[in-house]
């Protein structure tokens, strides 16, 4: 269609198509007003592109139609609750009706259980295909009935559906009495120790005395045992080496020695201070007690609480000779490795621990034990 430029009569120009030039010509011929025909001309052109927009609208709605009824949606949040509502009371009274089953037709639960997961497993899948239009609000919630019906879902299964029932077939093997009687037998060696019963040994030593200095040098070749029984409130020191030691009802008494080449035996000691060198030491009934300790094997407590431990600290002149003697020279740091009889856990035994450092004493130094004393000499 070829069109052409023309000057109105405000001065605006126009484009007209050959139809609107011709319809011009043959009004302007019949003696029309050449403006009141362009206006009818563009009239007619608009009607007729408006007649095209409605047919192209009828069009697409129709094919819209027929999409919608092929594929389920939902236009709105209303229509969807609806839809969600109806399904989720029908799958609980699937589920309450599962529950009035007798128990003789617990075989017919399977496919109504089968039947009831398929459900349920649509209504998740109808949130999940909607959740782009709906408030956030609501996914959460619907979501949130879905898990409460499968939970239902589950405990119904548990509560009708029967376990299967199971026994051991193989019989268990005979005991044999004698291996049963070890294994008892070891198993009391362990929780409960043998206890050494003894008594007071008849050797030199300090016995019955009370709030008292009480010093002993050991010298010669020839040293045999030491005892310390029944003191009250007092102090010993022992200087050089002895061969065993045996410690007996002391209360709120300090002892200090030098080192004893075989053992050390505590017993029913309270409140009391030691700081002693041994290559095997044993304690039994101690209460609130700290032991200053070189040891070459692990100490050994029973039958007591509260005791601490702490290292070695103790000076005189020609100790380091006596340690060497005694093959107690280097420290083991077996202070700290305390075994409880009494106490058979992997954890930590309550009974005994480390003395914190800035609860230690210092050096103890006897060098000076002459002055005020009482001294003896073996």
């Amino acid at each position: 269609m070829r069109n052409k430029a023309c000057v109105g009569p405000a001065g605006r120009t126009a484009t007209l198509s050959t139809m609107e030039e011709d319809y011009l010509s043959s009004n302007a011929n019949n003696g029309g007003n050449p403006s009141d025909a362009l206006e009818q001309a563009r009239q007619r052109k608009h009607a007729a592109m408006l007649e095209r927009l409605a047919n192209r609208q009828h069009t697409r709605r129709s094919a819209e139609s027929d999409d919608s009824s092929t594929s389920p949606a939902f236009e709105s949040t209303s229509s969807f609750l609806t839809r969600f509502s109806d399904s989720k009371r029908s799958i609980e009274a699937q589920i309450a009706q599962s529950r009035l089953t007798p128990m003789p037709e617990t075989t017919q639960l399977k496919p109504q259980l089968d039947a009831i997961s398929a459900s349920i497993s649509s209504l998740e899948k109808l949130v999940a295909e909607n959740s782009y239009f709906l408030p956030s609000y609501e996914v959460r919630s619907s979501l949130k009935a879905v898990s409460d019906l499968k939970q239902s879902l589950e405990s119904l299964s548990a509560d009708l559906v029967p376990k299967k029932k199971f026994s051991f077939k193989n019989k268990a093997p005979k005991k044999d009495p004698a291996l049963d009687s070890n294994r008892e037998k070891k198993e009391t060696e362990i929780v409960k120790p043998e206890k050494m019963s003894y008594t007071v040994p008849d050797s030199p030593g300090f016995r019955n005395k009370t709030r008292e200095v009480l010093v002993m040098k050991f010298s010669g070749s020839e040293i045999g045992e030491f005892t310390i029984s029944d003191l009250d409130s007092c102090e010993v020191r022992l200087i050089g080496c002895v061969r065993a030691l045996f410690v007996h009802r002391l209360r709120n008494c300090r002892v200090y020695g030098g080192p004893v080449m075989n053992s050390i035996l505590f017993e029913q000691v309270e409140g009391c201070v030691f700081v002693m060198a041994s290559h095997q030491i044993r304690i039994h009934h101690a209460k609130a007690t700290d032991f200053y300790l070189r040891v070459r094997s692990r100490p050994i407590i029973e039958d007591s609480s509260g005791v601490r431990f702490a290292p070695y600290c103790l000076r005189y002149e020609g100790i380091h000779k006596d340690l060497q003697e005694a093959s107690l020279a280097e420290e083991t740091g077996n202070w700290a490795n305390v075994d409880d009889f009494r106490w058979l856990r992997a954890v930590q035994s309550p009974n005994w621990s480390i003395l914190p450092e800035n609860e230690r004493i210092g050096l103890i130094d006897i060098s000076n034990s002459n002055l005020d004393t009482r001294s003896e000499e073996i």
